[in-house]
Order: structure tokens, then sequence, then C-alpha cells
């Protein structure tokens, strides 16, 4: 998915390049994109933010390199060639969280339809879909809403989106006809949040053709809403990612959606059709390079039930192209204002920094986050958000495609970040396609791990023996050192992680309530996995729930700091996350031997800050806007 070629920019104060279409070896589709060149927008200078020194010489290669053109080729074929790098010898201390699945036992009978089983015929049965941990019933027990997709030869009615409540006893029962969230089609991304604050936290989905907006009633169901709220997208429009965001801090939960691209299957070429589209030699589906462009739209609440569109006003309509996938939005920069970043395929990421005033700006080339450590674009896929290193700030990670290492984009301070995947030791599995990811303590012990899911996009695959690579690949588990170091403990995490599945979206989440993190995985036309996390562990942790008043009802966008332990741990409070998925609502804390929290900061969406007072371990606190000990905000 990544580009073999140096990425191109513009000197500062100059106009934006455009570039000639690419003169192709062979005459290609006439129903492709033009081939287009892209840059990155350097549109303003950082004011008081300073790039680091490996982010100026990114630039300066950018500036000097030679206009690169984006004809029709597979997915991944112009992929990295990075090597495993040990992260040495692994520590004799035991990994105590092991993963089991339960979804059989526990009656989470989903299995996904995405495309063909067999064989991918167009790049649209390929990505798979997101899963969701939403409280629909306001029980305190995670539900789990399961994202479903299609299939082009004979679509079959039955292959619907599925809600099941959970039963608090470790069970799951199918509401999804009841709930009226039971709809057909080529589903993606999931998001949510409560967009009209009353009560009832609400669920965005993603679809190839209109979205659909599901209102919670407040009494066991959803509408659906998004015609008539102004948010079905267009009709052509593959819609990837979602995330509701309170963008000018209003109180009102805003939207954001990214596109994937444009894809019409009567004008896309099928597998094998050109000769440009192969993987190691075997014929596979063209894309995305070379098919039509995605983008992102910006929708403001309005406060009466519907949105306005306001991604041209506000910058979030870049001048670049890209293929974008999920989209994380919280504080990164620490002025108190969220921003939007954004994984994108084979174009570089984007970082929406939030100006204050209703506008963004794309900083992701001078910030660090829009290439890899050697200023290449990449196949970005996932995204998860966290403090790695208990320094109060939040981390990036983000999972790439085969053949590249995963990002670790540690936070400088002041919107800069660093990419450090060697240095912390999650460069040992270049040879899988990752999707799912998080930051999240699984033992309990203070410091976040790491949990991804993987899978190939090509089932073919399984029958090309001269080929070393699999469709079906196995999750990993990063255990956190502290430092700033992990290490690959999967052999130690349990029988669930022994699963060769090809999975996509995972959500992360406390479902029974027992004190540690359980995730559920979408699997390409295969069962869900409920890995549940049967933790052996004197560990202490905390979980906290938000109540916002002036702000957000969900208090979406919040930024949590723990203090325990000697350490401060920063947790946001996300509408989406990992790949187009979402998770728990309530922000888990290991605590590892504290036996109390020090005190706990809030900051809301509103952009008012709170204290406050010390609490007990291993339980959940729920917090209200406005009870707490005022602070300075950001």
């Amino acid at each position: 998915m990544s580009n073999e070629f140096p990425q191109i920019g513009r000197g500062p104060g100059s106009a934006p390049t455009h570039f000639p279409a690419c003169q192709a070896a062979e005459p290609e589709p006439a129903n492709r994109a033009d081939a287009v060149c892209y840059h990155a927008p350097l549109t303003r200078s950082m004011s008081c933010r300073r790039p680091s020194s490996m982010v100026l010489a990114v630039l300066l290669a950018a500036w000097a390199a030679e206009p690169p053109c984006a004809p029709l080729r597979a997915q991944g074929q112009a992929t990295q060639r990075a090597s495993a790098v040990s992260s040495g010898k692994r520590s004799d201390k035991p990994f105590l969280a092991k993963f089991v699945d339960a979804a059989p036992a526990a009656g989470l009978d989903m299995r996904f339809v995405y495309g063909d089983a067999k064989s991918k015929q167009y790049i649209m049965e390929a990505n798979g879909s997101g899963v969701a941990w939403v409280d629909y019933d306001g029980d305190g027990r995670l539900d789990a809403f399961l994202v479903n997709g299609s299939t082009f030869d004979a679509p079959d009615a039955k292959a619907v989106s599925r809600l099941f409540r959970n039963d608090g006893k470790g069970g799951f029962e199918d509401v999804t006809a009841a709930a009226g969230v039971g709809r057909s089609g080529w589903g993606t991304g999931v998001c949510a949040g409560d967009y009209d604050n009353d009560g009832s936290t609400d669920l965005y989905v993603a679809y190839w053709g209109a979205n659909a907006l599901y209102r919670n009633t407040g009494k066991g169901g959803f509408q659906e809403q998004a015609a008539q709220a102004g948010v079905a997208g267009g009709a052509d429009e593959w819609t990837s990612g979602c995330a509701f965001v309170d963008f000018d801090r209003d109180g009102l939960l805003d939207l954001l959606t990214t596109q994937y691209q444009r894809f019409d299957p009567k004008t896309t070429p099928k597998a094998g059709a050109t000769s440009t589209c192969q993987w190691k030699g075997m014929p596979v589906f063209c894309g995305p390079r070379g098919l039509p462009y995605g983008g992102a739209t910006l929708y403001h609440n309005k406060g009466d039930g519907s949105f306005e569109d306001v991604s041209e006003t506000s910058g979030i309509r870049s001048v670049r192209s890209y293929y974008a996938f999920t989209a994380a939005a919280a504080d990164f920069t620490g002025d108190g204002w969220p921003d939007i970043y954004v994984a994108c395929d084979s174009t570089p990421n984007l970082f929406f920094i939030n100006n204050g005033d209703g506008t963004f700006t794309d900083f992701a080339t001078e910030t660090g986050l829009g290439f890899n450590e050697h200023g290449n674009e990449q196949g970005g896929m996932g995204l998860g958000i966290g403090d790695f290193d208990n320094d109060g700030q939040l981390d990036i990670i983000k999972t790439n495609f085969a053949g590249d290492y995963p990002n670790v984009y540690h936070n400088l301070g002041d919107g800069i970040f660093e990419d450090i995947v060697i240095r912390a030791g999650l460069g040992a599995n270049p040879q899988y396609v990752g999707w799912g990811v998080q930051l999240i303590d699984l033992d309990n012990d203070g410091l976040q791990d790491v949990f991804q899911v993987n899978g190939h996009v090509y089932p073919e695959l399984d029958a090309q023996k001269a080929i070393d690579e699999a469709f079906r690949q196995p999750g990993v588990v990063y255990r956190n050192l502290g430092g700033g170091r992990f290490e690959d403990v999967t052999d130690l995490a349990g029988p669930g992680l022994e699963q060769k599945r090809s999975s996509r979206g995972a959500a992360f989440g406390d479902f029974d309530n027992d004190g540690d993190i359980d995730v559920l995985v979408m699997n390409m036309n295969d069962q869900a996995s409920l890995f549940r996390n049967d933790l052996d562990s004197s560990n202490h942790w905390l979980r906290v729930k938000l109540r916002g008043t002036t702000s957000n009802r969900d208090a979406v966008g919040s930024v949590i700091r723990v203090k325990a332990g000697g350490a401060t741990q920063a947790r946001a409070v996300l509408s989406q996350d990992s790949y187009i998925s979402h998770s728990d609502l309530r922000a888990h804390f290991g605590l590892g031997a504290a036996q109390k929290v020090n005190a706990i900061l809030v900051q809301w969406p509103s952009g008012r800050s709170e204290s406050f007072p010390a609490a007990g371990v291993d339980r959940e606190l729920l917090l209200v806007e406005g009870e707490g000990e005022a602070l300075a905000s950001p």
C-alpha cells in the first residue's frame, strides 16, 4: 500500500505544484482516475511550534524530490521492504493477561460476510469493517455492535449489522430486530456519541453509499436519522471512518467522516484486468492507487437534530488527495482544543490542528505525523491513542501494510511527534498486515501495552505455495517494559492469540466488568472473536466514567490524567479508534501495586479543567463536570 517514491512538497512561500498525469507503460482502462501527484500543504508557518531536526530533514528531502505520480496499481504492490528487528532477549517476567475466545460460549454467533471468501475482485471486498462496545441501554454493561458487509455476486439479505445485548452473566442476546439496526449493505466504520445530549449514546455507521445515523430513543431502540439530519453522505462515496467531535466547544458533538475513495464497480477494473495489478506475480484486485481518491467531511451540529456541512470553511477539505481510514479526535497539542488525526492508505496521513476559531490546518508533515521515520508515506490502517510512557501526553500507534513497521509516534510536546518504532522494540513483525490496534494496559501494571490484530487482503495467497505469506494471520501482543520499550509476548497471552484469521476492526473494553480489558474483533468471512481477558493478578485498577454538563453528555474529547504510584497516566475519551471501531467510553487505568489514586485531572471538551480528590482502587468512578475543583485551562 505504500509508495516507493519520495513525497514531494512545495517550498515555503511557493504556490501549490501540479504535475501532469503519468504515462503508462501500457494502455490503462480509460475509466481509471487520472494519475495524480500529491503534495504536502505547507500553507503557513508553525508559529510557536518548532519542528524537530528529524522533521526538518524529511521536509528538505521532500522539497528536493522528483514529483511522483500515481498509476493504477494493486493494493500494497509498492510496499516497504522492512525486515524483522528483534527487541532483544525477552525478560523473565511472567505475563499474566490470558485471552480466551469466549464468543461461542457467550452466544456471540455473528459471522461476517465481506465479499467472496476465496477471491477478491475489487478492493471493496478486502478492507472489512469495524465493531463497537457501546452501552446502548444504559445499564452499565457493554453491548456489542458489529458492522457487516455484503457480496457483489449474490447479496445475502441476511447479512446485516447486528446488536447484541450484554446479559450481565457473561453472555449476549441478539436484539438487532428489536433495536432497529439490522441494515444490509457494505458497512465499514462505526463511531458513537450522544449527539443530541439526551443521555443515550447514539451510533453512526459508515457505508459504501448512504451512511446511517442511529438516534438512541432511550427505550431500547434506535431511529435512523441520517437523511433528515443531513449526514447521509454521497451515493457514490465509500465512507470508511467517522468520529464525533465537538470541534467548536459549544457542547454539541459535531461529526467527521472520512472517505476511502469513490468506488464504482462498473468502471473499476476487476482482478487480473491489467498486468499492473499484481502482488508478487499473482494477479489481484486493483487499487487504491489509480482509483478515485476519497476525502473528509465535517458536519457542524446545529442543535436541532440536524447538521451543516462545513468542510470547506473549516479547512477540513484538504488541498491534497488521499485514501482515508481511521479518524481519532483528541487534544494532541495540549491547548484545550480537539485536533484530528487520520490514518491514510498509500498517501501521507492527515493531522488537522484546531485553530480555535472554527478552522483547521493540516500540519502532518511539520509535526512528524505525515510519514514514517524515513520520510516515506505508508499504508496506514488503524490508530491506537494512549500514553505509553506515562508522561501525561497522548501518543499514537498506527498499523500499516505488510513489509512495513507500525508507527510509534512519541508525543514530544507542543504538537511535535517522533516515530520511535525500532527503539521501542515494535519492529518484530513486519510480515503482518496490521489493522485494529490499541495502547491499553492489559495486565494492570500501570503501563500501556499493545494489542494488534492482523490479516492479509488477498485470500488467493492460501493457494500460492510460492509466496511465503498467509491470508489468515495471528494477532500480536507487546508488553510494555517501561522506559519506552516493548517486547513480544504473544505466545504468553493465552490460547485466543493462537487463532489465525484475517481480522480487521477491534474494540477494547471491560465487557464483564471484572477490572481488565477484553477485545471484540471482526474477522473476514468468519465468526467474530471475543477475547475475554482472564487476568490472574493482584494489580489494582480504576475505571473512570465522565458525564458532561456544559460539555457533550458523553464527554467525548475529554482527556483524563490519573496520578498514582508516582506516575501520571493520560487517557482520551474517543469516538473512534483502533481500525474504524469504537471502544469503551469509560477510561481504564491499571495501577500496579498502588493502593490509592492521589488525584484525577479532567480536561473537559468545553475547555474547563478540574481536579477531583483522591480515590480508592478497583472500582468505577462517575465524575460529573462542574463537581470538581476548577483549574486553570490550557
